[in-house]
């Protein structure tokens, strides 16, 4: 079955490429989800609630990009409203930091490693870092998901690479 075939039978509502669409895309969706959320209820909770506007609203999908990348952004919006209504968002001041990507020492850090320094990043840090850096967003678009100025988006990336690289330091990963 194509993805197109996939579609056009999720906006039939048949039931079947609904769950076909599950099985294919929805461990990969949490997988997104656990990189905003708090925990894995939560993410669990939010990729529900994701495919729930996925099925409601693939009439509007349009082809411009992947279905995957189409269902992933629903994805990042819902998580992102999920830490906006636990009011996890914590105060942001507006200082722009210059800081360079660490990008030695990650090869030799296992992927259980990275994902807990992620973790223990505060939510706006981790939040603007995972749209940035693994989700490919601008400034611009960060600032408009989460209500923030471009500038707060700049200095919430630039806070987030410094505390990872401190944290990559600790562990003699690397030496600057």
């Amino acid at each position: 079955m194509t993805e197109q075939q996939l579609v056009d039978g999720c906006i039939r509502e048949v039931r079947e490429c609904q769950e076909r669409l599950w099985t294919l895309y929805a461990s990969k969706l949490l997988s997104v989800s656990i990189r905003y959320c708090q925990n894995r209820e939560d993410a669990e909770d939010v990729v529900m609630e994701s495919f729930v506007k996925i099925f409601d609203h693939i009439s509007s999908f349009r082809n411009q990009s992947s279905l995957e990348t189409w269902m992933r952004r629903i994805v990042v919006n819902t998580s992102i409203n999920k830490i906006r209504s636990r009011k996890y968002t914590e105060s942001i001041d507006n200082e722009a930091i210059q800081i360079g990507y660490v990008d030695k020492g990650f090869d030799s850090m296992d992927a259980k490693e990275l994902m807990k320094m992620l973790e223990s990043l505060p939510v706006g840090y981790r939040t603007v870092f995972n749209l940035f850096a693994v989700e490919g967003y601008s400034h611009k678009e960060i600032a408009e998901v989460m209500g923030i100025d471009e500038g707060t988006s700049r200095s919430q990336l630039a806070k987030a690479r410094k505390a990872l690289q401190e944290m990559i330091e600790k562990k003699g990963v690397i030496q600057l």
